[in-house]
This record gives structure tokens, sequence and C-alpha cells, in this order.
């Protein structure tokens, strides 16, 4: 492609205080020689007017077929409910779109292999929103493992709170509660931290899980009504990375009053410590405090300034930016350094391990 910028289509865009408006938009409003956003596609041509209305966009799609087959649309981002993708993918796909999807990327290993598939046969830039990995914080905190801050990794561990999956929800995220529509306490916040967790330590080899439903309903606060929850709230996997360093994991439902986020990663020489205020690691600030060596106190370990020079001040909307800079750079000049479908497979092979591990368990 030339230099102009890449041309935006949203599926899934809303006004208000919905995922896409809140994240993507100013992320790629932080990028205006790289991307101009020119059209939604919603569930219906009206909801698609009030969205291209409220953010100033040229064009509102009758459906997201339209918008895929739309010479105006350079990149489609989807950003809706997980059991969409497969099809709306697919879709921009066979269109010879690029592609950037929310994470999870299928419903599932077998949907996430397939859209791969097909994203490596047609030579395009297929990209999924696991941005913890583009993080300064991560970025910074893997330069620190492999300059050995901490020496030689003997283990790691990791606790963190959903936020959702607990005793209460709204409306609009009473789906969570489904477990067959793909959105669980695994696949999000855990599955996001993780993919956060490979970036600095590896990949994951052996492990064990358990997973556990204690609530079994949830209220709706906005409708008063008692819903059903299918879901897991608690999810806790322990075994060995592919280095050999033990790790150990529990993510539960809702909010703690004390610990919602604490990742450790202990080694030879050092300890460090990153913390955040949930356990969407993809999202919230981190902080992060170390010590090796002779020290015996943990001290506070910042990313350079320049790590965050030029990014949107938020950590929800910069992470998202500094991916979508990768997505820029990938579209034009053909490398593939945004994270890549075939990488989300790979986060789903290990998510899948945890659920099979689990439901052996329950087996018994």
């Amino acid at each position: 492609m030339t230099n102009k910028p890449i041309r935006v289509g949203f599926i899934g865009l809303n006004p208000g205080l919905h995922w896409a408006a809140t994240a993507h938009i100013p992320a790629l409003k932080a990028l205006p020689n790289d991307y101009a956003v020119v059209g939604v596609a919603n569930t219906s041509l009206a909801s698609a007017r009030k969205a291209a209305d409220a953010f100033g966009l040229p064009y509102a799609f009758e459906n997201a077929q339209a918008l895929v087959n739309s010479p105006e649309v350079d990149l489609v981002v989807v950003t809706v409910k997980v059991p969409y993708h497969r099809n709306l993918v697919t879709a921009a796909l066979n269109a010879g779109k690029h592609v950037y999807c929310e994470w999870p990327l299928g419903n599932g290993l077998a949907e996430a292999r397939e859209l791969a598939d097909l994203a490596e046969a047609k030579g395009l830039v297929a990209a999924v929103g696991t941005q913890m990995r583009v993080a300064p914080e991560i970025e910074y905190l893997r330069q620190l493992i492999a300059d050995g801050y901490v020496g030689e990794v003997l283990s790691t561990t990791l606790v963190g709170s959903g936020g959702e999956w607990g005793g209460e929800t709204d409306a609009a995220h009473a789906y969570l509660y489904d477990r067959s529509n793909g959105a669980t306490l695994l696949t999000i916040p855990l599955g996001h931290t993780l993919a956060g967790v490979r970036e600095v330590l590896g990949g994951f080899g052996d492990l064990s899980a358990r997973m556990i439903t204690r609530r079994k309903t949830a209220h709706v606060t906005d409708t008063g009504e008692t819903i059903p929850n299918t879901s897991h709230d608690q999810v806790l996997v322990h075994g060995a990375l592919e280095s050999g360093a033990a790790f150990s994991i529990h993510y539960r439902g809702g909010m703690s009053r004390g610990t919602n986020l604490l990742w450790e990663i202990n080694g030879t020489e050092g300890d460090i410590q990153v913390t955040g205020a949930t356990g969407h690691s993809q999202v919230v600030q981190l902080s992060i405090r170390g010590a090796n060596g002779k020290a015996s106190a943990l001290a506070p370990l910042t990313p350079p300034a320049s790590a965050y020079e030029g990014w949107p001040d938020s950590s929800v909307a910069r992470n998202v930016a500094r991916l979508y800079a990768l997505v820029a750079q990938d579209i034009r000049s053909g490398t593939r350094l945004a994270p890549s479908f075939r990488d989300a497979v790979t986060l789903h092979e290990t998510v899948d391990a945890i659920e099979r591990s689990a439901a052996l368990k329950d087996a018994k």
C-alpha cells in the first residue's frame, strides 16, 4: 500500500461505554498518519447510521457483508461477541480485506485454526487483539528477564480477579455467564494475561487444571432478573513452562477486597512482582517492583519515559494503539510483527489444554 491512511471499517461500533468506542477509536485517533476510520456496520442500518453520525464517519453500511465488500475499506475490525467472529472474519478474508479481530479469535480451538489457515492462504494481515503483549510494561519486563534480572527463572505465580463472573452483572454482559458463548473467565481475562505471560516467560508445557463454578446464578442489576451461570468462576492451573520453570495460576470471578492482580516471577538472583487493579491485564495500568542481588526489599521498576511518549495516556487505549501501529507496519511493509491469527491458535491451544484437563478431573 501507499503511505495514505489505511481505511478502517468497524463491525460492531456503538457510542457510549462500549469497547470499540472507549479503546479502538482513541487508539486510532492517536495514529492519524496511519489510519482513517471510514465506516461501520452494526446489527441494523439504523444502528450503523447512529454510530456513523456519532463518530463523524462517511459510511454506514446496511450489513457486515456490504462493509467487507466495499472498495472504501482496507482493514476490517471485528469487535462483536465471540460467537459471531468466525462468520464475520471469514467474510472479510474472502473479500480480500486485512482483519483485526478481538480475542478470543474463535469460539474454541477448531474455529481459530480454521481462521488462521484461511488468513495464511489469502496472504492477508490478520491480527488478533492480545494487546497485553505490546504494553510498554510487558516489553520492559521481557527485557528485564532476558537481561538476567532474576537470574534463571525458577517459578511464576499468578492470581487475578475477573470483575465479571461474580454475583452481579448487567444486561449488556449477561452473555458472559453462558459458557457456550466462549467468553469466559478463562478465555477473556485469563486468556489475555496468558498471552502476556508467554511473551515474557515463553510457552506452557505440561499442565493440570480445575475449573469450578461456585456461583450458580447471577443477579442482573438493570433488569432485576436472576440468570443461571454455566461459566466457571474459579480457574486453577499449575504445571511447568517450556523452560522447566514451575507455574501456578488462580483466577476468580468477581472482585476481591484484597488482591485483584498479582504476578510474581522468582529466580535464582532476584524476584519481580507485577500488580494491577483487576485481572484484565490487557487494559489495566501495570506496576512492576523487583529486587535482586543483595537487595532485600522490592523497589519500583519503571519503563523509560520514552516508552510512553506519543501514546495515549490511558492504558486502555495505549495498548490497543501500540498494536495498531504494528498492524499498519505489517500492511505497508509485508512484515508480521502484530500478534497474528497463528499466534492466537497457540494461545487457544493452551486454553484448550486447560479445558481438557479440567474436564478429565470432572469426569472422575
